[in-house]
């Protein structure tokens, strides 16, 4: 799928979640990727992190003898103000507990590989 042009204001979103989180039997940031790929959006990334703590004071690190279940993930999308606006319905349905930033940004390039 061909993406129009893509540069100049967009949103930031960045949707800050546990590895261990589940939607539907599934991990929630596979089904989020998957759910932003469904209605179009341009991209998804998803960071997983090596440590860090939420709402729960619970640190979870990557260094513990056994390994942390729950690490941080971070999902990333760069889209429209409005297909942004579209999709946090559905968000705060799937999302138990996390949180989810909104940001202006500009973008400079967006171009898939040759």
């Amino acid at each position: 799928m061909e993406h129009e042009r893509f540069e100049g204001e967009r949103t930031l979103m960045r949707i800050h979640i546990g590895e261990s989180d589940k939607w539907h039997g599934k991990p929630l940031y596979q089904a989020l990727v998957e759910f932003f790929r469904k209605e179009g959006l341009s991209g998804a990334t998803v960071l997983r992190g090596v440590g860090g703590y939420g709402s729960t004071s619970r640190y979870h690190t990557d260094k513990i003898l056994r390994l942390s279940q729950d690490l941080p993930v971070v999902v990333e999308v760069v889209e429209d103000s409005e297909r942004v606006e579209g999709v946090l319905p559905t968000l705060d349905e799937m999302i138990g507990g996390g949180l989810i930033t909104l940001e202006k940004v500009r973008v400079i390039l967006y171009r898939a590989h040759k």
